[in-house]
């Protein structure tokens, strides 16, 4: 659900609305704009599958869903989408999950058949989101200018989580569903990203969230802070941190073996141990 605060907070923060019915608003040389629109159709699914070479897709796609946040100056577009997501996950390609109930999940066959689970049904992705650039009209016709070629680089600097926790009003929020599965009944596999903006920057969560129930969780949060920073090129760190557990290795640790205990990520995501870690910088060249 997307968030405004008032004109007045608004105005003092030099932010202005998109307008011409997008959802968004131009702050300190950003446009940062979301996009939620409802699920493929039947014959849109048909062609994800044929791009995607598949026959499995998760059972609610929003593909015309997105959140895009725009550097205006330098062409620099920072966005999100389920299409780049699913390619992930189809490239990366991990073995399926075992589950014991796993014969009769139906996924879009007959009820009568035996289910062969050849694929990763959960739609777990590698997918952080991505960086490209476009040409504008700021460039002034300078080649170097609209043909910088955005990438990301390790870094030590570290986002400053404790002073996003202050109590800074926020100007816009909003979260975008990019797909999500409840796999038969038998848990959750949904990505989303998530968006805040202050006066002082903006930042994001990109979330895939995989509940297997009695089985596997599993959290793939990545995170991005931008501090506005006025005449100089942006400073974008990304963090991207996935954590996994067995039910069974929680159970032993003494938490709850119930799924129904795991119904919120950001509640549980610190019993999850971390399988990866780490920090970057976007580097403007």
């Amino acid at each position: 659900m997307e968030y405004e605060s008032d004109e007045t907070e608004l105005k003092a923060a030099g932010a202005v609305a998109l307008g011409g019915g997008r959802l968004g608003f131009l702050i300190r040389g950003w446009e940062i704009e979301t996009r939620k629109r409802s699920i493929l159709t039947s014959s849109l699914v048909q062609e994800w599958e044929e791009k995607l070479k598949t026959s499995h897709l998760p059972e609610m796609v929003f593909g015309e869903s997105t959140l895009v946040l725009k550097h205006v100056s330098s062409g620099i577009k920072i966005h999100f989408n389920a299409f780049d997501a699913l390619c992930g996950w189809k490239q990366e390609a991990l073995p399926p999950v075992e589950v014991p109930a796993a014969a009769k999940w139906k996924f879009r066959c007959n009820p009568t058949d035996q289910v062969i689970l050849d694929y990763d049904y959960t739609f777990t992705t590698p997918y952080c989101g991505a960086a490209t650039v476009e040409n504008n009209p700021e460039s002034g016709g300078d080649p170097a200018k609209s043909s910088c070629n955005p990438r990301w680089e390790d870094c030590q600097e570290q986002i400053n989580i404790a002073a996003l926790a202050a109590k800074e009003p926020i100007l816009f929020y909003d979260e975008v569903i990019l797909y999500e599965d409840e796999l038969a009944d038998n848990g959750v596999s949904l990505l989303t990203v998530k968006v805040r903006v202050m006066a002082s920057g903006w930042f994001l969560l990109l979330r895939f969230w995989l509940r297997v129930d009695g089985v596997l969780m599993r959290l793939r949060d990545t995170r991005m802070h931008c501090t506005f920073k006025e005449g100089k090129e942006p400073v974008i760190l990304r963090e991207i941190c996935w954590r996994e557990a067995t039910f069974k290795a929680l159970s032993s640790k003494g938490y709850p073996a119930d799924s129904a205990a795991y119904n919120d990520p950001g509640v549980i995501s610190e019993r999850l141990p971390i399988v990866t870690r780490k920090t970057q910088k976007l580097i403007f060249t």
